[in-house]
C-alpha cells in the first residue's frame, strides 16, 4: 500500500470515499435516462425508401475510386483486399438521368476470398423533398452476386434520428467489363 494512503485514518478514508460516491452518482454522473418526450420525440414510424444506387467506376467522372490495396489484390479472383471511396448517385429509377434523391457516400471493401463480398460503410445522404439534409447510415455485409442482398441500418440523422432497420439491395445491371453498376435500394427503416 502507499505511504500517503496508509497514513489515512479510517474516518478520513470513509469520509473522501463518501464523498467520491456521491459525487459520481448525483445529476452530473456519466449518464442519465431521459425521457424521450424531451427531446420531441414523439411515436415511433416505418418508413419504406425506394431509389437506386449508381457505382461509375469505370469513366472520366467516376463516382467510386480505389484507395487502397493489398499487394495481393490483383492476384485475387475477388479483388480481396481492394478499398474504394463512394460519392454515388442515388436516383428515383434506374436511369442515371432521373431525379436524383441523394447520395450514398462512404467506403465498400471487398473483405471475402471465396466469393465477392463487400464490407459497406455507407451515408446514405438524401437531398430531395421531406428528407432534404437527413441521412441513414448502412453498415453490413454485401455478397454482389446474391440475387437479394439484406444490411443493417444502424443509424441516422435529422428527421432518421434514432433510426434502425435494414435495406434490400438488388442487382439492376452490372457491366461486367467495365465494373459499373445500378443497384435497385428497398429501405425500411424506424424513426421518429
Amino acid at each position: 500500500m502507499p505511504k500517503t494512503f496508509s497514513k489515512l485514518s479510517s474516518s478520513t478514508f470513509f469520509f473522501h470515499f463518501t464523498l467520491l460516491f456521491f459525487s459520481a452518482t448525483s445529476s452530473g454522473s456519466f449518464s442519465n435516462i431521459l425521457s424521450p418526450k424531451k427531446f420531441g420525440l414523439k411515436r415511433e414510424k416505418l418508413t419504406h425508401l425506394h431509389f437506386y444506387f449508381h457505382d461509375i467506376v469505370s469513366s472520366r467522372n467516376p463516382t467510386a475510386i480505389p484507395v487502397a490495396s493489398a499487394a495481393s489484390t490483383n492476384k485475387s479472383h475477388t479483388g480481396f483486399g481492394v478499398v474504394m471511396m463512394a460519392d454515388d448517385p442515388l436516383t428515383a429509377a434506374p436511369d442515371p438521368n432521373s431525379k436524383l434523391v441523394g447520395k450514398a457516400q462512404g467506403v465498400y471493401a471487398s473483405a471475402a476470398q471465396d466469393e465477392v463480398g463487400l464490407l459497406m460503410v455507407m451515408n446514405l445522404a438524401f437531398m430531395e423533398g421531406k428528407y432534404n439534409g437527413s441521412s441513414l447510415s448502412l453498415l453490413g455485409r454485401n455478397t454482389v452476386f446474391s440475387r437479394v442482398r439484406e444490411m443493417p441500418i444502424v443509424g441516422g440523422s435529422g428527421l432518421f434520428r434514432f433510426a434502425r432497420g435494414y435495406a434490400q439491395a438488388k442487382t439492376h445491371t452490372l457491366d461486367l467489363k467495365t465494373g459499373n453498376a445500378v443497384v435497385e435500394y428497398n429501405v425500411y427503416v424506424f424513426h421518429y
